[in-house]
């Protein structure tokens, strides 16, 4: 019998850097299959590198930055940790190098064509399964508001801005508020942690509709439990209405 999910090859076809310590990955599959995943997934990247402890092959799990549009492509957003062997191995691949993959894996994914009211939460890289449901949506055609709330220390660090307030632009049902925590210059947008935002976001989202908002939060562990109890405990939102994912 198959394993499941299914272990698969993938060709990396192209590089860009997001931010300076964030570099975007395009990867294709050898077998030309479509990816086939929901919004907000995860796939597990199969490294040449050696575990220290028993020597097997590190594993490292990254969110699909790219929505499901079936073909064999897909992209992963790697940020460059301090001593981390796997980023810094991501980091130098050229394109061609081919690497084994298993996934997709996660439930942390939101329906397209039947979805509630967002406010989605992220810090860093946790803007990249939320990215990938952004997109899954407008393709599908929801209009189900979707208010995306992003956090890092500096403007420079902003991943996809550019993308995300296009959509914002375009779309009068998707909203954009980044926030830095260490902003400099003439910054004129929110200030401080994504914390400071979620009470007065929500509370102008669910005014607005007349389906409860859901929450969608990715990031670092401490920011999405302070998010969920602020949600869950102190707000008495139901659990059902709010889904989380941590990477670290």
């Amino acid at each position: 019998m198959a394993a499941w999910p299914p272990t698969f090859d993938a060709r990396l076809v192209r590089t860009q850097m997001l931010a300076p310590s964030v570099r975007e990955l395009t990867f294709e599959r050898v077998d030309g299959q479509p990816m086939v995943f929901g919004a907000g997934q995860f796939c597990n990247a199969i490294l040449p590198l050696a575990h220290e402890l028993d020597g097997s092959h590190i594993k490292r799990s990254y969110s699909i930055a790219s929505p499901p549009r079936a073909t064999p492509t897909f992209e992963l957003a790697i940020t460059l940790v301090q001593d981390g062997r796997a980023s810094a191995w991501l980091h130098a691949m050229t394109p061609g190098t081919v690497l084994p993959f298993t996934g997709p894996h996660g439930f942390f994914t939101r329906p397209a064509a039947a979805a509630s009211p967002s406010l989605m939460v992220a810090t860093g890289t946790g803007v990249t399964p939320i990215r990938s449901m952004v997109l899954d949506a407008v393709a599908a055609g929801s209009q189900a508001p979707m208010w995306i709330l992003l956090g890092v220390r500096h403007e420079k660090d902003l991943l996809y801005e550019r993308e995300l307030r296009d959509l914002a632009e375009r779309h009068p049902f998707v909203r954009f508020e980044p926030t830095l925590s260490q902003p400099r210059g003439a910054w004129a947008g929110r200030r401080g942690y994504v914390q400071t935002h979620v009470r007065e976001l929500w509370e102008a989202l669910a005014a607005r509709t007349e389906q409860p908002p859901h929450g969608y939060v990715c990031g670092l562990e401490r920011m999405v439990s302070s998010v969920r109890s602020l949600l869950r405990t102190e707000m008495s939102v139901p659990r059902a209405q709010v889904h989380s994912e941590r990477y670290d």
